[in-house]
């Protein structure tokens, strides 16, 4: 581990991060764009998520965009905000935080995890900025995922 996180911790932030930042700019569900991509080009994001991340993040998405035929839809949460926006690399930490949580509590690998947490009715509520639960804390958005309930 060099700095102040493990390196794979960090590649998985990245690719959050990217996640977020494609469905921005295409105006999709943060899930739409996980199947768009799909298993390979988000293994491959994970895994030189390092090399990605010493690029700009326009270069990178629109290689991804491009690469995957990503359309552009009409789901808009930054536009819906009613309040303060949270950047792509604040939602990055939240799915990096709760994908790391889902791998280690069913015993899974962290792409696995990504699955189930974009594909989540916990990712609906992450990606609604006009409450609070995005910013809530990593445990309780994790215990929401693998017991059904908000609390």
């Amino acid at each position: 581990m060099t700095g102040r996180e493990d390196k794979k911790e960090n590649d998985l932030f990245f690719t959050c991060s990217l996640i977020d930042y494609i469905a921005r700019r295409t105006k999709n569900r943060r899930a739409d764009i996980v199947d768009t991509l799909g298993r390979s080009a988000i293994e491959k994001i994970y895994d030189l998520a390092d090399v990605y991340h010493s690029d700009n993040i326009d270069t990178v998405s629109d290689y991804f965009i491009e690469k995957t035929a990503v359309s552009t839809g009409t789901f808009d949460n930054v536009a819906d905000a009613l309040y303060a926006v949270p950047s792509h690399w604040d939602m990055g930490k939240v799915y990096k935080r709760l994908i790391l949580g889902i791998a280690r509590e069913k015993k899974i690998p962290v792409v696995d995890a990504l699955f189930e947490a974009y594909h989540s009715y916990v990712s609906d509520k992450i990606d609604d900025y006009n409450s609070s639960f995005y910013y809530d804390a990593p445990q309780n958005i994790l215990n929401a995922f693998l017991h059904g309930v908000i609390e």
